[in-house]
Order: C-alpha cells, then sequence, then structure tokens
C-alpha cells in the first residue's frame, strides 16, 4: 500500500519548485538593465520514481511519480561568444584611441585654412618679395621681421601642443595600466570566491557574471585570452599570464612597455603607446626636419647678402638662430636678436660699389639678396632628418612637404574613423547576439511569472484537496453509527 501522505509530498515540493523559479525570475526582472547581467533559470527535472513496498515486485503497474525537484539555478551564457567579444572590442579600443589621437593632430597641424602654418610661411616668403621692391625701406624690413617672428611663434606653439599632447599620451597610459592592475587583482579576488562557493556546490552565477563583466572591460583596454580553469580564469596578454587562479600579475608601466609591440598588440593601451611613438613623433620630427632645413637655408643666403651698413659693409649674419639640436628644432626655432634689435641687419643687398673717396659701401637698393631668399619658397630641398626618422617628403618644396605631411595626415585619420566605424558594427553585432542568448526580455519573464504563479496555485490547490481528504480519513472513518 502506498503512503497516505504521498501526496502531500508531491505538493510541496512543486509548490517550492514553483517558488523557486518565480523567485528567480523576479531577480531577472530586477537586474534587466544590470550590465554584464545574464539571464538565470530553474532547472526542473521529475523527481525519482517510487514502486509500492513489497518483498517481491509490485503487482501494481508502473512507478508512482514524486512530483518535481530544481537541480540547480543556472545562467545562461555562451562563451563561444564572449570570446568573439573580446577580439572585436580590443580592435575597437585601439582605433578609438587612434581616431581621436590623429583627430587632435590634425586640429594642431590646422591645414588647410587661412590661419595654418602654410599661411604662416607663404606670408614669410612674401614679405621678401615685397623687401625685393623697396630693399631700403625700413618699414618694408620691419614687415619681414613680423612676418619671420610669426613664422617662430607658428612652429613654437605647434611643437608645444605636439608635446602636451604626447604628455596626455602618457598620462593616458599610467591611467589605463592602473585600470588594468585593478581589473586583475578584482578577477583574481573574483576566482577566489567563486571556487570557494561552487566547491559547496552551489553556482555563483552573480559573482560569474561580475567576473565576466571585469574581462569584458579589460579585453577593450588590453588584448586579451581567457581560459577557464578548475581554479578559475587564467587571463593572458599574448604569451604573458597575467591572472593564475587567485594571484595577479602586479601589471605596471615597465611591464606594459616590456611587452609593446609584441605581447601588448591591441587595446587601448597598444593604441596610446601607439599613437605616442608612431603619430606625435613622427609627426614631430617632421616639423623638426623642415624648421631645420628652413634655419639652415634661410641663414646660409642671407649670409651671402649685406645690410644697410656699410661703414664699413657688413655681411648678413644668422637670420634664425641656428639649430642646436634636431629633436627641438620646432620647439627652440627663433629670430636672431640682430634682426629683432635692428631692422638694420637685414641682408636685402649682394652689391657693393667703390666710392669717390675710394671708400667701400653697399648699394642699398640692390635687392638681389631679398629675391634669393624669396626664391626659397620655390626651392626642391632634401629633408634628410638627421637620419633619425622617417622623412615624408625628399626633394621638394616647403609647400609640397607641408602639404604631404598634411595629406598623411587626412589618410591617417580617415582610415581610423573607418576602422573605427566597422568595429562598432562588429561588437554592437556580437553583443547583440550575445543579448539574445544571455539578456533578460521583460515579456518572456512575464509570461513566465504567470505560468509559474499558476502552476504554484495549482500546487497549493493540491496540497489542499490533500488536506481535506486526509482529514476525512483522520476525523471522520470509523465514526459511522456512533
Amino acid at each position: 500500500m502506498r503512503s497516505t501522505f504521498g501526496g502531500i509530498e508531491i505538493s510541496k515540493r512543486g509548490i517550492l519548485t514553483q517558488q523557486a523559479a518565480l523567485t528567480t525570475a523576479g531577480h531577472n526582472v530586477a537586474n534587466a538593465n544590470t550590465p554584464g547581467f545574464s539571464r538565470q533559470v530553474v532547472k526542473m527535472v521529475a523527481a525519482e520514481p517510487i514502486e509500492a513496498l513489497s518483498l517481491q515486485r509490485s503487482t501494481i503497474p508502473g512507478q508512482m511519480g514524486q512530483g518535481v525537484e530544481f537541480t540547480e539555478v543556472k545562467r545562461i551564457r555562451e562563451a563561444f561568444l564572449d570570446k568573439q567579444y573580446a577580439n572585436e572590442n580590443k580592435s575597437l579600443g585601439e582605433w578609438t584611441v587612434k581616431q581621436d589621437t590623429l583627430e587632435k593632430l590634425e586640429a594642431i597641424i590646422n591645414e588647410p585654412s587661412n590661419t595654418g602654418l602654410r599661411q604662416v610661411l607663404d606670408n614669410f616668403w612674401n614679405s621678401w618679395q615685397e623687401l625685393s621692391k623697396q630693399p631700403d625701406n625700413l618699414e618694408t624690413r620691419a614687415v619681414v621681421k613680423e612676418s619671420a617672428l610669426a613664422v617662430t611663434d607658428a612652429f613654437n606653439h605647434a611643437a608645444k601642443q605636439l608635446k602636451d599632447l604626447s604628455s596626455d599620451l602618457n598620462d593616458n597610459i599610467t591611467v589605463k595600466v592602473t585600470q588594468v592592475n585593478t581589473t586583475l587583482k578584482q578577477i583574481a579576488g573574483l576566482n577566489n570566491e567563486i571556487f570557494r562557493v561552487e566547491g559547496l556546490g552551489n553556482n555563483a552565477n552573480d559573482l560569474r557574471d561580475q567576473r565576466d563583466l571585469l574581462v569584458d572591460e579589460l579585453s577593450k583596454i588590453i588584448n586579451v585570452s581567457v581560459q577557464e580553469e578548475s581554479s578559475g580564469y587564467h587571463v593572458k596578454m599574448g604569451n604573458q599570464d597575467l591572472v593564475v587562479g587567485d594571484t595577479p600579475t602586479d601589471f605596471t608601466e615597465a611591464v606594459a612597455t616590456g611587452a609593446y609591440p609584441t605581447d601588448l598588440a591591441s587595446g587601448e593601451l597598444y593604441g596610446l603607446m601607439y599613437s605616442n611613438v608612431r603619430y606625435v613623433d613622427e609627426y614631430r620630427n617632421q616639423l623638426n626636419s623642415m624648421v631645420s632645413t628652413i634655419v639652415t637655408n634661410v641663414n646660409d643666403v642671407h649670409k651671402q647678402g649685406y645690410t644697410l651698413k656699410d661703414t664699413p659693409p657688413t655681411k648678413g649674419g644668422e637670420f634664425f638662430t641656428p639649430v642646436a639640436n634636431f629633436a627641438t628644432a620646432a620647439e627652440t626655432m627663433k629670430v636672431s636678436a640682430n634682426i629683432t634689435d635692428n631692422v638694420e641687419n637685414i641682408a636685402a643687398s649682394s652689391r657693393t660699389y667703390t666710392d669717390a673717396s675710394g671708400v667701400e659701401r653697399v648699394v642699398k637698393g640692390n635687392n638681389e639678396n631679398a629675391l634669393a631668399l624669396a626664391g626659397i619658397k620655390n626651392t626642391k630641398y632634401n629633408f634628410d632628418g638627421s637620419g633619425v626618422t622617417k622623412i615624408i617628403l625628399n626633394g621638394g618644396t616647403f609647400d609640397e612637404f607641408l602639404r604631404a605631411v598634411v595629406s598623411e595626415i587626412g589618410v591617417q585619420t580617415q582610415e581610423a574613423k573607418r576602422q573605427v566605424s566597422n568595429q562598432k558594427i562588429l561588437v554592437d553585432q556580437v553583443d547583440a547576439r550575445r543579448q539574445s542568448v544571455s539578456g533578460v526580455s521583460l515579456d518572456e519573464e512575464m509570461a513566465d511569472m504567470i505560468k509559474y504563479q499558476h502552476a504554484y496555485n495549482a500546487a497549493a490547490r493540491s496540497l489542499t484537496t490533500f488536506d481535506e481528504m486526509l482529514d476525512k480519513v483522520i476525523n471522520s472513518m470509523g465514526t459511522v453509527g456512533r
């Protein structure tokens, strides 16, 4: 004979299981907008059935079911999509930083425009052309001086902005390194906590979500690969271990610098280092090469001419202060003090004559040297970069050189924008697929809650029915005739 109270146990199990399902659905709804949260479901299974007790096999056909049980609360997550997301996210981080740096470089160079370096240089060459028309006019000479000062100010300012941009990139590198280090420690801590919780036979669903969210954030900063082991996530960057079990690597700037560009090959941190080394330094070197070439050639031509001083005739000296260090040429470019102090020291003439008393004098109305200086604009030069860097153009004029620099920045910026746009689409696409698997749909959860509610009510009603039956058996049977 079967247990009289078996129905009560079946109903109780139904109530507890549907209650757990309702609670889990409520948990999902509450975290519908929580970043990194994965939908959770209660895994229900039929309880193990039993046969009627007997010394031999019962003659009662079949087995009697024992209701429902839930074996675990499981989160819905697909590891393959997580890996895809990390792979695409690192490239998005890298190209976003590159685009930002290149756009700032475009603003610094400020070309094409009516206020950029090209216009300032044109004004300088044109001032020599105007001086050739009135080589002994002091006002025209003052225009040459002011135009030269404008050139030095423009190059000094551009060099300072490049230096500030480099400093900003270095500061951002420090911030990102600190962020990586903090994240690695958090992942290691969660590894330890998850290992403890799951060692007791439970599923650490919410802790796992937190850990996966940290990996997502980390994947945008550096290129990481994740392998799940018994002790937790094993996080690597290239061939370098970052987290093993509950032990994180002390991630410092020295570690990051040593890993670039081999193990550290993508992500925001890579983009910052690449932008500093390649974009900012290269364009600083292009400017330095241009300034060095301008200073050297203007000085060489200027020294061949004569100033307005002719007692005795005086050769023109340095127009610009000579470049002492190629690496700081644009930053330190300035007009010679002899020119700023007295515009008569500008050498526009290239001829002298001997007067009636036998004294050699300067032909102050001669403009040959001024024309030669104006002609520098259209002369082709070799921009050698002092052997320290790749020069974008050799055998061109200053205008052609500057246009080549501007064009390269434009092409690189356009490419960076294209890459950011493409990567954003890929990241959004993978994330949408992840959300379709792991995300919480409020409509689905509400439908499930209604389903679980009806099942709960039915189990409760079943329990009430069994209670009424037992009440009849216990309190009413055997009382007939009393």
